[in-house]
């Protein structure tokens, strides 16, 4: 082990690696998987099932991608045919609290910003 001190992670700076994580977590369907394994763990077709618009070869992916970082723990289990169950690890549920407070924002507020929306759009004299 080395005594050098890191330089502090700065992921306003294109090649600061936390924007790889940042990259991951803000994916929509990574927020979903994750809000949803903090209900517990779950199989790949209750994900499936649970998270509708999700394609298989997305949700591989992401599950792939959240396991990587070691964010979900992926456990399989010896039967025929296998088992396969996906949990947040310890890492994943100290991040699922903060994305769950984005989804009860969203909720909270998603009025609003579709009244923005349609008040922006109808805004027939906007220039750039």
């Amino acid at each position: 082990m080395t005594n050098e001190k890191r330089p502090p992670w700065n992921p306003y700076l294109a090649t600061c690696p936390t924007r790889q994580v940042l990259d991951c977590v803000a994916d929509k369907w990574a927020v979903l998987i994750i809000g949803l394994l903090l209900g517990g763990p779950r199989r790949f077709g209750e994900l499936r099932r649970d998270i509708e618009g999700v394609s298989q070869k997305m949700l591989t992916q992401t599950l792939r991608s959240l396991e990587r970082d070691g964010i979900i723990d992926r456990k399989v289990f010896a039967s025929v045919p296998p088992k396969v169950e996906y949990s947040l690890s310890t890492l994943g549920e100290s991040l699922a609290t903060a994305l769950d407070e984005l989804r009860l924002w969203a909720e909270k507020n998603i009025e609003d910003v579709l009244r923005n929306r349609e008040l922006y759009d109808g805004a027939s004299d906007r220039q750039e």
